[in-house]
C-alpha cells in the first residue's frame, strides 16, 4: 500500500502563487492515475486536476483550469500541483490521492483508493 504525503500549503494573497507536492512511498508508475482534491469547510470533497500515469495526460477541473498545473517526476515519486493566481474560493485543505485500477480519468473522490493527510492552503489578504 502506497503511502502519500503532501506538502507545500501555506497562506498566501489573492493573486499569489504556490506548488504543492505529493511524495509517494513508492513509485506512482505502479498505479493508474493521481489526483489532486480539496475540501473547504462545510462542503463536499472535489476533484482539482488528475495526470495518467503511462501517458502523462492532465486533466482539470474548470474552477482551476489555466491557473493550475500539474506534473509529475516519476524519478522522485511526486507528483505537483503548480497553482497560481490565487483567489479566495481556492482556500481548502488539498489532498493528493491514487488508484489502482481506472479507464478513463476520473477526478471523483470514491474512485480513489489511496489518499495523503492533506495540506492547508489559504488565500488572503
Amino acid at each position: 500500500q502506497v503511502q502519500l504525503v503532501e506538502s507545500g500549503g501555506g497562506l498566501v494573497q489573492p493573486g499569489g502563487s504556490l506548488r504543492l507536492s505529493c511524495a509517494a512511498s513508492g513509485s506512482l508508475l505502479d498505479y493508474y492515475e493521481t489526483g489532486w482534491f480539496r475540501q473547504a469547510p462545510g462542503k463536499e470533497r472535489e476533484g482539482v486536476s488528475c495526470i495518467n500515469s503511462s501517458d502523462g495526460s492532465t486533466h482539470y477541473s474548470d474552477s482551476v483550469k489555466g491557473r493550475f498545473t500539474i506534473s509529475r517526476d516519476n524519478a522522485k515519486n511526486t507528483v505537483y500541483l503548480q497553482m497560481n493566481s490565487l483567489k479566495p474560493e481556492d482556500t481548502a485543505v488539498y489532498y493528493c490521492a491514487t488508484r489502482t485500477i481506472g479507464y478513463y480519468f476520473s477526478l471523483q473522490p470514491d474512485e480513489y483508493d489511496f489518499w495523503g493527510r492533506g495540506t492547508q492552503v489559504t488565500v488572503s489578504s
